[in-house]
């Protein structure tokens, strides 16, 4: 397909070239063969040609000029990728340039024509990169204008062409409002068919007769059982987000769905999914056609993730959450729409309660407030929605700037699909996930999704203070000078009795207008406010947990010791890591000096930490209470030393049978 497509975009070029022969300058006379060469590219292909038709032109010809937009070397070329090199018509043609569209992504230039000569196709491509297009043009060209037409049923009653099956309801509604947009165009009725919504209506469509059904599993499978929908008429069947689609549950019945047509060679059937799972394939080889074609964009690509997308990793315990994320949304949204990820309906619920102006997307809510709530996030009604799982596949929405993510999924396909939801369409965007070191395993996630994170602390106050200047001066320069004279007076006392700088106070309004009356520090471990993250050594090695508290209680009260959150080990086995609240700092850093070779150190950046090995069902170090590095022993995190930390028995002089073993560490 690379190789077909290098010759079009060859063939293209050279067509192109030849026009712009015929376009000289107004009077210009060609007076030899050389002349005529330099006003020709040299990556036209047959300069033989080209010397025939100069010398017919030799004659003092004139042509009229025509006006290029571009640059005097003879203007940009058009898109290899252009809709006018496809066999799309006039009205879709219209229709697309009217949606901005002027050339096809990738996966959509690759599978059109596979598409419209009838081949079954297996389709992959990262999400956010048009997959929808890329099986609703050419089945709307073929019903059309192309193979099944001549077969297609239509007048009232008439069954289905096409089916399109897709996981979750806001996706078959999103696909279904396409379908509308561009079926329409060519006079073609669509019928979206999904659980929560009233079965009357639905059936008085499939009753009229519809040319394409797009919907969910579930309730196709209704109303086939219903005797309301009939599938022996199929043209086209089409699995959208499949890997999600099966993996949700669904397994049964797409089976039956599909096995509605007999024939496969009555009906052709599109795959199209960002991942290609054992079980997906398994689906592929039962019902396509042996014959079918496989357009592959990710192939053994290690990068599967969106690559326009900036990934960034920032520790929070789950406590500070609430705290944390309108900071990271002042930081890193530009102004844009935000969707955050939970794992419950409940935190979902919950979270966009605490947040000014959020809403929340779960299937616990009504399929009616669900759609109000999409339709008012897509509008800029608001600009933070939080959302479960349901919203990850396939949802585009434009200019969602940020994804924020509470904490790791439980599987690197749905961190891909979350991400995705920003920096689609060419566009860039930023996804941020929250983690608590002694719980998740981000190295996992980055080996397998391919993405290099940026491990980045949670935003400071100089950073908050930035971003947020930047909204109060915009606020302020948007009020009228007129109000000046009502306030200058005010603002002359308050510079002549201050004992503030005009430029002081000034900072002091535009926090004011920002929506701070104070910023609060915040820790780096676990980005709680007032906390400050300090680095504990001992001057030997740290290999558990509870050796650390045994440290600490050689200098500090019982309480204090309590008190600390977030003990995490380093990755280089010297240290521990934890988070002490702003006051009772002084006393730990006095206590220090009372203990021999101990050190504590307020940071300023994190090291790297040790995490917790998900594969192994153990810890790698990290947290009140782990797994030990020597056999997967418990240690009980404030034993003071004791449960399971042979591995610091020899610092401490207590007896440890495992000191004749070779270990490396």
């Amino acid at each position: 397909m690379e190789t077909l497509a290098s010759e079009s975009v060859g063939k293209t070029k050279k067509d192109l070239k030849l026009k712009k022969e015929s376009r000289k300058r107004k009077t210009l006379e060609i007076d030899d063969d050389d002349e005529v060469r330099s006003e020709t590219s040299s990556e036209l292909c047959e300069p033989v040609n080209l010397k025939a038709e100069s010398k017919k032109k030799k004659k003092n010809a004139k042509v009229e000029e025509e006006e290029d937009d571009d640059n005097d070397s003879g203007g940009a070329e058009e898109h290899p990728n252009a809709i006018s090199k496809f066999r799309i018509s006039a009205p879709l043609k219209a229709k697309l340039k009217e949606k901005g569209i002027e050339s096809l992504f990738p996966i959509q230039a690759m599978t059109f024509d596979t598409i419209l000569d009838g081949s079954d196709l297996v389709g992959r491509a990262r999400t956010g990169q048009g997959k929808t297009l890329a099986f609703l043009l050419p089945i709307l060209e073929s019903l059309i204008n192309g193979s099944a037409k001549a077969s297609r049923k239509t007048g009232y009653g008439k069954s289905p062409s096409v089916l399109v099956l897709l996981p979750t309801r806001e996706l078959a509604t999103q696909v279904y409002a396409e379908f509308e947009v561009y079926g329409g165009a060519l006079g073609l009725t669509s019928c979206c068919l999904y659980g929560g919504s009233p079965y009357h209506a639905q059936e008085i469509k499939l009753r009229r007769g519809v040319d394409i059904i797009v919907g969910t599993p579930g309730r196709v499978k209704d109303h086939i059982e219903r005797k309301n929908l009939d599938l022996t008429s199929l043209k086209f069947r089409v699995l959208d987000e499949a890997d999600e689609m099966l993996r949700m549950g669904f397994v049964e019945d797409v089976e039956l769905i599909l096995g509605q047509v007999e024939d496969l060679s009555k009906v052709q059937t599109l795959l199209f999914s960002a991942t290609l799972p054992v079980w997906v394939k398994d689906i592929a080889t039962r019902f396509l056609k042996q014959s079918k074609k496989t357009v592959d964009l990710v192939g053994n690509e290690k990068m599967k993730a969106s690559t326009n997308v900036r990934h960034i990793v920032i520790p929070c315990s789950s406590s500070a959450r609430a705290q944390l994320i309108p900071d990271i949304i002042r930081c890193y949204s530009s102004g844009g729409c935000t969707i955050i990820f939970t794992e419950t309906k409940d935190s979902a619920s919950e979270l966009a309660g605490l947040l000014p102006g959020a809403r929340a997307l779960h299937g616990d809510i009504q399929q009616a407030q669900r759609e109000v709530t999409l339709k008012g996030f897509r509008s800029g009604k608001f600009t933070t929605l939080v959302a479960t799982n349901v919203a990850a596949r396939g949802l585009d929405i434009n200019d969602v700037q940020l994804i924020i993510q509470c904490e790791p999924p439980r599987d690197v396909e749905a961190y891909i699909h979350r991400s995705g939801r920003t920096g689609r369409a060419g566009n860039t965007g930023v996804a941020v996930m929250l983690y608590d070191s002694r719980k998740s395993n981000i190295s996992r996630i980055e080996r397998e999704s391919g993405v290099k994170f940026e491990h980045l602390s949670a935003p400071q106050p100089a950073d908050v203070a930035k971003a947020a200047g930047v909204e109060a001066v915009e606020t302020i320069n948007q009020i009228s000078d007129s109000v000046i004279p009502a306030f200058i007076s005010a603002a002359e006392e308050l510079l002549s009795t201050s004992g503030l700088s005009a430029v002081e106070l000034l900072a002091k309004a535009l926090a004011k207008a920002a929506g701070y009356s104070e910023i609060k520090s915040r820790s780096l471990l676990t980005s709680m406010e007032n906390c400050v993250t300090v680095l504990l050594e001992s001057g030997r090695p740290i290999y558990t947990p509870s050796y650390a508290y045994g440290v600490l209680r050689r200098f500090l009260p019982e309480e204090k010791v309590e008190s600390i959150k977030g003990l995490t080990l380093t990755a280089d086995g010297n240290g521990a890591v934890f988070d002490v609240a702003l006051e009772d700092l002084d006393t730990f850093l006095a206590g220090q000096e009372n203990a021999a070779n101990v050190s504590l150190e307020v940071l300023k950046a994190l090291p790297p930490l040790q995490e917790r090995d998900q594969s192994r069902g153990r810890f790698g170090g990290g947290g009140r209470g782990g797994f030990d590095r020597n056999g997967g022993r418990f240690s009980f995190g404030r034993g003071g030393g004791r449960g399971g930390d042979r591995r610091n028995d020899r610092f401490s002089g207590r007896p440890n049978s495992s000191r004749g073993r070779s270990n490396k560490w």
